[in-house]
Order: structure tokens, then C-alpha cells, then sequence
């Protein structure tokens, strides 16, 4: 059945460059705003296995319904946004992770795993909104050719909240052993954060953000027709993989370092998997760098490639040298989704809305990988799954990526 498109078309604000770095400016706050989100997420895991008393593949949960409100939300949030225009629909994504935040606060007072689930899937529902806008938005803020590069940028910034979520969880949700003081302590967190994200809906709602201008238009086409563009498909299949590989090595992160012989304690893991997360943010910043010289998917598949190595190392070496491992792997991580998203809706033209929606969709790896991670008894051998992930983006990044024309 056909389907009303809409196609993209130059917006007048760009007769003036200086229009344009302010809404760059602003929307890049909101990929810092999901990071911090994500970081905590991570911490969680760990610390609710011990304040609710629930097992390792249980609490993978957590990342169940935080992806999966990816999964569940990505089209109907995609078709709002095409409807209300980028700048409602963030305003929409904040609120909703703000409510979702505040939610924290009934559920740690019940002491509720499951309303916790609820509360993280409400705020991931706000993020689902923010990365379905903000994504195709920054990319087309400019010349094609440097949307990789813009869009890299734009998330060394999500880098940056996701290297200081671990560090707050491990100061607030491991310095005391009091199980009760602990979910205090994720009570208050939220609320902070929550008050935070409305402050910046508010800023959002009285900005005059620019617009990008669609040409509502009748395309011979339907989503069979995407479908048909192969680079596309491959990319939803490496995107799929490339979340599950970087959310379960996260969230199983602490489990590793304080089972595998180092000795860490799991305020030590989280403020190490901070490090790591310093790692990642280091690496896009230096990644969007080497893209000024080195083609994105040249540079994703090397990073994948290494990643496939390292990941043998963490499965099948224990100690330090497994610890270390696993943290190099979060830098090589660094520019997999921006560089797997450009690449994605490179040369769509009208279906680049639809197909950021499916490409967002395909982050339900992150919900599904973790808790199949989550079912070994060896937390080491669990990191098996992650050389699988791996040898998939690399054949994206050495073949899948080439855009052929639809027949």
C-alpha cells in the first residue's frame, strides 16, 4: 500500500550560516541529556541485583524495557514528529523523561523492581522521542556530505553524560551499605534530573527553533520500496547488533570486574566503567577527527575488527587483563551508532524519516542481547556474544554500506 512521504528541501535559514549554530548548539544538549541517563543505567544493575535481592539476568530487565520503549515507540514517536514538526516532538521527549524520572521516586519508596521497569520504560519513551528528532535532525543541518561528521560531534556530547552517570552511581548508590539509604539515594538522583530535563523543556518551548521545511509529497513507493535499498537493511542489522554489543558489555561491566579475579568492588567497577565511558567520549571526539582523513565506514570497520579481538581477550582471559579489555572496548565503540546511522539514510532522500524511525527501532538489540548475556553462568563466557555483534558491523562497514539504487 503506498504511503504519503514527505521530502526534505533546503529550509530558508540557511541563506545565513549564524541561524544555524544555535539550534546545532541546543540540540546537541539534548544527546548529553540521554547519556546521563544511559550511564546510570548501567550502575543499576548492579546496585538493585543487591538492594532488591534479584538475580544478574533479572535486572537485565532493566535494559529490557529501556530499549524496548525503542522498539515499541521509534514509528509512532517518527510519524508524531513528521506531524507536530522536530522542535514538538522534543519538547514531548523531554517531558516524558522527566515524568519518567520523577516516577523514581514511588518506586524506590515501594521498594518496586517492576514499578522501577515502568519508570525506566516512561523516561526511555522520552528518549525515543529525543533520538528519533535529534539524529536526522543535526544530519540535515548542513552539507550531506558532512553529516557523519556533524553527527559524531553531536554525540561526543552523549559521551560526556554518559561519563558522569557511573561516576554519580557510584558515589551515591554504592558509599553507603544501607539498603534502605541506597534507594534514597536513586529517589533523589532522579528527582535532581528530572527538575533538570523540564528546565530544558522550557528553554526549548520559548526558543525560536528553526524548522526544517518538508514538501508533503505523493512518492511512488512504500516501504517496500525502502526495504528494497539494501544498504538500508543492512544497516538496521548492524545498528541492531552494534547497541546489543555495547549495552551488554555495560550493563554486565561490574558483574565482570568483580568476578573475574581483579579484586574490585563495585564502587571501584563503577568509577572504572566511567573510565571506560571517558574512553568512549575521547573516542568520538578523536573519531570525528580521523573522519576528516579516513572514510566512516573505513574507520567503523577497523574499530569493529579490534573490537572482535578484544572481545576474545575479555571471554577467554580473566584478571586485569580481561578487565582492561573490556574498557578498550567501549573507545572503539565510540563512533559505531552516529557512523552506522549516517551511513544508513545516506542518499533516501523522502523515505530518511522512515527509515531513521526503523534504524532507531533496531536499538531493541539492547533489550533482547543483555538478557541472553544475562543467562550464562560465566559472566566471561557471556562476552562470546559481543565477537558475534562485531563480525556483523565489520561486514556493514566493508560491503553492506554501499548504496545501490532500488530496481
Amino acid at each position: 500500500m503506498p504511503i504519503l512521504q514527505t521530502e526534505t528541501i533546503s529550509p530558508t535559514f540557511t541563506e545565513s550560516k549564524r541561524p544555524l549554530v544555535f539550534p546545532l548548539i541546543l540540540v546537541t544538549s539534548l544527546f548529553f541529556l540521554w547519556g546521563l541517563a544511559y550511564g546510570l543505567l548501567d550502575v543499576l544493575n548492579k546496585h538493585f541485583q543487591e538492594a532488591l535481592e534479584i538475580t544478574k539476568q533479572r535486572s537485565t530487565l532493566l535494559q529490557a524495557a529501556y530499549f524496548g520503549a525503542y522498539f515499541l515507540l521509534a514509528l509512532p514517536a517518527g510519524h508524531l514528529i513528521r506531524r507536530w514538526g522536530y522542535k514538538n516532538g522534543i519538547i514531548t521527549g523531554l517531558v516524558l523523561y522527566a515524568l519518567g524520572a520523577f516516577l523514581f521516586f514511588p518506586s524506590a519508596s515501594m521498594e518496586s523492581f517492576p514499578l522501577f521497569l515502568f519508570s525506566l520504560f516512561v523516561l526511555a519513551s522520552g528518549l525515543t522521542f529525543l533520538e528519533t528528532a535529534a539524529n536526522p535532525y543535526i544530519t540535515v543541518l548542513g552539507d550531506q556530505k558532512t553529516s557523519a561528521f556533524r553527527l559524531n560531534l553531536s554525540q561526543s556530547f552523549n559521551g560526556v553524560g554518559s561519563f558522569i552517570g557511573p561516576i554519580i552511581g557510584g558515589q551515591f548508590f554504592f558509599s553507603n551499605n544501607s539498603k534502605s539509604s541506597n534507594l534514597d539515594t536513586v529517589q533523589y538522583v532522579y528527582l535532581a534530573i528530572g527538575m533538570l530535563v523540564l528546565i530544558i523543556a522550557g528553554l526549548f518551548s520559548v526558543t525560536a527553533l528553526p524548522e526544517i521545511k518538508d514538501r508533503a509529497t505523493k512518492v511512488e513507493g512504500s516501504l517496500k520500496t525502502l526495504f528494497a535499498r539494501a544498504h538500508f537493511k543492512w544497516a538496521v542489522a548492524a545498528q541492531f547488533f552494534c547497541v546489543a554489543a555495547q549495552v551488554g558489555g555495560a550493563a554486565l561491566f561490574i558483574n565482570y570486574c568483580t568476578e573475574t579475579g581483579s579484586g574490585m568492588t563495585n564502587e571501584e567497577a563503577s568509577y572504572l566503567l566511567s573510565a571506560g565511558l571517558l574512553l568512549f567520549t575521547i573516542g568520538r571526539f578523536t573519531g570525528t577527527a580521523l573522519m576528516k582523513v579516513i572514510a566512516p565506514n573505513q574507520l567503523l570497520a577497523i574499530y569493529a575488527l579490534v573490537n572482535v579481538a578484544l572481545s576474545c581477550v575479555v571471554a577467554f582471559i580473566a584478571g586485569d587483563v580481561g578487565v582492561y579489555s573490556l574498557v578498550a572496548i567501549f573507545f572503539f565503540n565510540s563512533v559505531m551508532f552516529p557512523t552506522i546511522f549516517a551511513l544508513g539514510v545516506n542518499d533516501l532522500g523522502p523515505h530518511t524519516k522512515t527509515a531513521s524511525s526503523f534504524i532507531i527501532m533496531a536499538i531493541v538489540g539492547g533489550a533482547i542481547v543483555p538478557y541472553v548475556m544475562g543467562s550464562f553462568e560465566s559472566t566471561a563466557l557471556a562476552f562470546t556474544v559481543l565477537i558475534v555483534c562485531y563480525v556483523v558491523i565489520a561486514v556493514f562497514a566493508i560491503s553492506g554500506y554501499v548504496v545501490k539504487k532500488a530496481s
